[in-house]
């Protein structure tokens, strides 16, 4: 097994918020608090260590404790679960959805990244422990993007409704799910422990967020993963007096507006509202809008005035759900957390948050770029260097990748630069002619330039054309060889789901990951397999 890489910058498949933030722009820097070099943990922890209450370390060990009663847990897992108790540790957090068998591949990475960022801070500051967690996205509803996972081409789908909190969400129904899966994967060792897999975390669990976090736990128990459901009262109590503030201040929504007004030069990823708080039930998550001074739950008969809306808060704090505005400041206020991991999407958000955190005196977490991969064969490998293709060659676009290799390929120049700069020169002759005499011929010269110039264009393209009929094959090689890699010309990672590399190699393929994923190195790592 062998690695490559091309920079997140070079790949093509980042925002220019997300590239100028690792290029270190300065417009940027007064949104994020460090940047995620190894160096700079020095500070956050000292910062952290601050304004941390052993208080809140207590509360979040009982309710892990709590959550994981029902499971079985390895050693590692469990000493990093009474670890937190300490003031010297500290947690590296990524949070996603709630993924029918993990979604795509990229839950994977984030999560190892989460856990190989915390050994490199374990080699440079051994006096420190730090713990990996996973925060489960359980008080979601967008239950479309997470219904179902693609294997090799297929959708696997979980056919049902949903209304609530994707975590509250029960099981009961995925045996038709689990059957497609069977069979579409074979037979096998491998296949045979996808099967378990799948069977153990969704048809033994009774609600999706158990499911997730024994399947989740299974996968990455060696490692000591923590995995964290913010759906809970007790960690709801602790986050009262900033719902509170929410609801009578609406302070979020005031402080993200002001900052993103300095990204005005990008594409902005959400916009806050006057209250980023929804209000919800087994079978309900809808905003809470305040309108007349009174405070309605949205499609809903519900509403409360300001006296019953905090007595309902009081009371019951786990009605109380933040949305993607406030959700990192209820992680952060919980967690003795020092760096985020997320994908550039979830990076673009949280750039705009950083004034709120402020305004709450909480302290804001380094953000680090989660670990990209594109798994590839040693077969596909050697296709590659067979047709002199570069990693590069193969993260880009396809009319442009087939524009370059045909001018490799071809014997001839397929460049009609000179021929063209030839035209211009004899058209300022006759130009300065043009000048001299009538009006009326300059522009007779200029369109006459114009057409000729354009014939010269269109023959350079019919050339193009006809080099790549002669070349053909090798760009059907190509082609074939992007799309395998490249599925619907995006992103293997965001397509893919681990099963159909783990039914092939297994293990290997955390092992791998382990092994290669460098979180601070700014790689979309190339793995072959």
């Amino acid at each position: 097994m062998s690695s490559d890489y091309i920079s997140y910058q070079k790949s093509g498949y980042f925002t220019k918020l997300i590239t100028d933030y690792l290029d270190e722009k300065s417009e940027l820097k007064q949104l994020y608090n460090r940047f995620p070099k190894i160096k700079n943990f020095k500070d956050q922890i000292e910062e952290k260590l601050n304004n941390f209450s052993f208080e809140i370390r207590q509360v979040l060990v009982s309710e892990l404790e709590k959550q994981y009663s029902n499971f079985e847990v390895s050693e590692i897992t469990l000493n990093n679960i009474t670890l937190l108790k300490d003031s010297k540790t500290f947690t590296v957090t990524t949070g996603h959805q709630l993924n029918l068998f993990t979604g795509p591949l990229y839950f994977l990475y984030k999560i190892v990244s989460t856990i190989n960022l915390c050994k490199e801070l374990k080699s440079n500051y051994p006096e420190y422990n730090f713990v990996p967690i996973y925060w489960m996205a359980t008080e979601d509803h967008d239950f479309e993007e997470i219904n179902y996972f693609n294997f090799k081409n297929k959708k696997i789908k979980w056919n049902c409704e949903s209304f609530g909190p994707v975590g509250r969400l029960s099981t009961n129904n995925l045996n038709e799910a689990f059957k497609n899966f069977s069979n579409e994967i074979g037979i096998g060792e491998n296949a045979e422990y996808l099967k378990y897999l799948f069977q153990k975390s969704y048809l033994e669990h009774s609600n999706l967020a158990d499911a997730t976090r024994f399947l989740a736990n299974e996968l990455f128990k060696a490692e000591g993963l923590v995995i964290l459901d913010g759906d809970s009262i007790d960690l709801k109590k602790l986050f009262i007096p900033y719902i509170r503030r929410e609801l009578l201040e609406q302070t979020s929504f005031k402080k993200v507006t002001e900052t993103i007004t300095l990204l005005k030069d990008y594409f902005v990823q959400v916009n806050p509202r006057e209250i980023n708080l929804f209000y919800i039930d087994h079978n309900l998550r809808e905003r809470i809008v305040y309108e007349n001074g009174i405070y309605k739950i949205n499609n809903t008969s519900l509403q409360f005035s300001e006296s019953e809306i905090l007595d309902e808060l009081k009371n019951h704090p786990d009605k109380f759900s933040p949305n993607v505005i406030l959700r990192p400041l209820y992680q952060e206020i919980i967690l003795p957390n020092l760096c985020y991991i997320g994908g550039g999407g979830e990076l673009a958000y949280w750039l705009e948050l950083k004034s709120n955190f402020e305004e709450n005196n909480v302290t804001f977490p380094i953000l680090l770029l989660r670990n990209s991969v594109l798994l590839t064969t040693k077969k596909q490998a050697d296709k590659a260097a067979n047709l002199n293709l570069s990693w590069a060659d193969l993260f880009s676009n396809q009319q442009e990748l087939f524009n370059k290799k045909t001018k490799e390929f071809s014997s001839l120049k397929i460049d009609f630069t000179e021929q063209k700069e030839v035209l211009k020169k004899q058209f300022e002759n006759l130009s300065s002619i043009a000048n001299q005499t009538d009006k009326s011929f300059i522009g007779a010269v200029k369109a006459q330039e114009t057409k000729q110039i354009k014939g010269v264009e269109n023959l350079e393209k019919r050339l193009l054309k006809a080099e790549k009929r002669v070349h053909a094959d090798k760009l059907d090689r190509i082609l074939l060889l992007q799309n395998e890699l490249f599925p619907n010309q995006s992103l293997q990672e965001r397509k893919s789901n681990f099963s159909e590399f783990y039914l092939e190699y297994g293990q290997k393929l955390f092992s791998l990951l382990l092994l290669k994923l460098k979180p601070l190195k700014q790689e979309f790592k190339v793995l072959i397999l």
